[in-house]
């Protein structure tokens, strides 16, 4: 199977992401007549396409299925199939107030005016000229008319024309005008640069989207995290207490000089530990809440999460996910309007060799008083003007060489993302799957060590063994809890990892085929 992760539409391959909308002119009706016979010499343009695994490999059995291109969709309230309702109140407030995210949309809107400027050359320029001056000329300036009379047979006569013999040194110049002038798109220079825009425009969308997305996911991932530490704390609290009672029955076993001071250094030693590892706990539980601070917009110093257990029940992937799922991720859709944008530059670097015609066209009045309303002051011109491309040393051919290097950069830099998407699938997938078989493993082992360190305790209360058997066998079952919590925890970021890689999860609940971009 063949996967172009973005928009695979006939001809350029135009498409609206992450709710952008183009700016709603349709000029080419206007301007049909001027536009006959124009050119483009933009190559024709398809998405790059790559050679896809007809299913994940480390799906092993799930049913995936082909999809449709739909990164523009909304990636919804993913976080919700992990059923935490602390996360659920989180994550909206990345929207609110993420400074990340509210930069990325000011880019948007950047790239979207860009495209409203270059929209602009589709009309003629219109522009207002007002001027009003008096001005002094130097009498000494040069090729100033002289004031001489002159002589016809020996005898002075008088200059017969009516014009002054002299310029003013001191005169007014008072301008009205109104200039315009249009560039007719011969060779598609014009349409080619707001091809351009819009192909950044859209890959600014979806960037934002992919910003967007990556917030939520590390949000997602810290929370889940500081929940697993939460849970950690919990066992070590219960442990604590548990370790204040075995102390207890050491001291009684020590004063009734049954067992050795030994016995109760030990499990002294036992309960400092395990204070001191919640302590340790604490900390990095800290720097998770400050972090989880700044994501929402909010100062670390006044932000503060209760301790909560962690949700343990990892959501399901379902069998409908499709294998082209992968097409929803904002982020190779951002590489494929770039590919886009990259062919339509083509286009303007090939139009630069060829002649460039304006239509100009001023007219207005000029007096050097007031009186520029009276008709017999109206000046006016009308025409075209053609700047034709001679010589220059070989800069265009240049441009066009820079410019298809850029495009198959950008081809390889979309292909390589697209692998990498690959690679973040199987490794999310892998990751759930021995995670999983970890914790089956750990949670026996746990169980095993639990039930030792019962009989050891039983042991030590009747006199048939010493403490040290007692403290290695409390060691082992603290050690077995820890690595089941932390392997669990592992397991839901693994999710949320596997979620990220897939383009922001899949819905839940079911929704209908339509609502999760799959085609038959």
């Amino acid at each position: 199977m063949r996967l172009v992760a973005s928009s695979p539409h006939e001809g350029r391959g135009r498409r609206t992401v992450a709710r952008f909308k183009r700016t709603p002119l349709r000029l080419s009706a206007v301007l049909a007549p001027l536009m006959l016979g124009a050119c483009n010499f933009a190559p024709e343009y398809a998405p790059p396409v790559i050679e896809m695994p007809a299913q994940f490999k480390e799906a092993h059995g799930v049913g995936w299925e082909t999809a449709r291109p739909c990164d523009d969709q909304p990636r919804g309230t993913w976080w919700r199939s992990f059923n935490d309702r602390g996360l659920d109140e989180l994550e909206p407030q990345i929207d609110e107030a993420n400074q990340d995210l509210a930069a990325a949309l000011a880019a948007l809107d950047q790239a979207r005016s860009y495209v409203a400027k270059a929209q602009a050359a589709l009309l003629p320029s219109v522009n207002l000229d007002n001027s009003y001056s008096a001005n002094k000329q130097s009498r000494h300036r040069p090729l100033r008319k002289a004031n001489t009379p002159f002589s016809v047979n020996g005898q002075i006569e008088s200059w017969q024309d009516t014009r002054p013999l002299n310029e003013p040194d001191h005169y007014g110049d008072n301008l009205l005008t109104l200039q315009s002038s249009y560039e007719v798109d011969l060779w598609g220079r014009v349409r080619n640069s707001i091809a351009v825009g819009e192909a950044n425009a859209e890959g600014r969308a979806a960037q934002m989207e992919s910003v967007r997305l990556s917030l939520q996911a590390e949000l997602a991932r810290i929370y889940l995290a500081l929940r697993g530490l939460d849970s950690e704390v919990r066992l070590l609290n219960d442990t604590i207490e548990a370790y204040k009672r075995a102390l207890a029955l050491t001291r009684v076993r020590v004063e009734g000089q049954i067992a050795s001071p030994e016995d109760q250094a030990r499990a002294e030693a036992q309960l400092e530990l395990a204070r001191a590892q919640v302590v340790d706990l604490l900390g990095q539980r800290a720097q998770l809440e400050h972090a989880i601070a700044t994501l929402i917009g909010k100062p670390a110093s006044s932000f503060t999460l209760r301790p909560a257990s962690l949700v343990e029940k990892t959501p399901a992937i379902p069998p409908s996910v499709p294998s082209a799922l992968l097409e929803r991720r904002p982020d190779i859709a951002a590489e494929e309007r770039q590919v886009a944008a990259a062919n339509a530059q083509i286009g303007v670097a090939r139009a630069a060799f060829f002649p460039r015609l304006m239509i100009n066209l001023s007219g207005g009045t000029q007096d050097t008083g007031l009186s520029l309303l009276n008709m017999r002051n109206s000046i006016w011109s009308l025409g075209p003007s053609i700047t034709l491309p001679i010589f220059d040393a070989g800069a265009r051919a240049a441009d066009l060489a820079g410019a298809e290097a850029a495009y198959l950069e950008t081809v390889a830099r979309y292909r390589g993302s697209v692998l990498r998407a690959i690679q973040e699938v199987e490794d999310s997938l892998a990751n759930l799957r021995w995670l999983a078989k970890g914790v089956q493993s750990m949670e026996t082992a746990s169980n095993a060590a639990d039930k030792v360190l019962g009989i050891s305790l039983t042991l030590y209360r009747d006199g048939a063994t010493n403490y040290l058997d007692v403290v290695t066998a409390q060691t082992a079952a603290l050690e077995a809890r820890r690595s089941v919590l932390s392997l669990k925890t592992r397991r839901q970021e693994a999710a949320v990892a596997l979620m990220l890689a897939l383009g922001g999860g899949w819905p839940t609940p079911a929704p209908a085929p339509e609502q999760i971009c799959m085609s038959h």
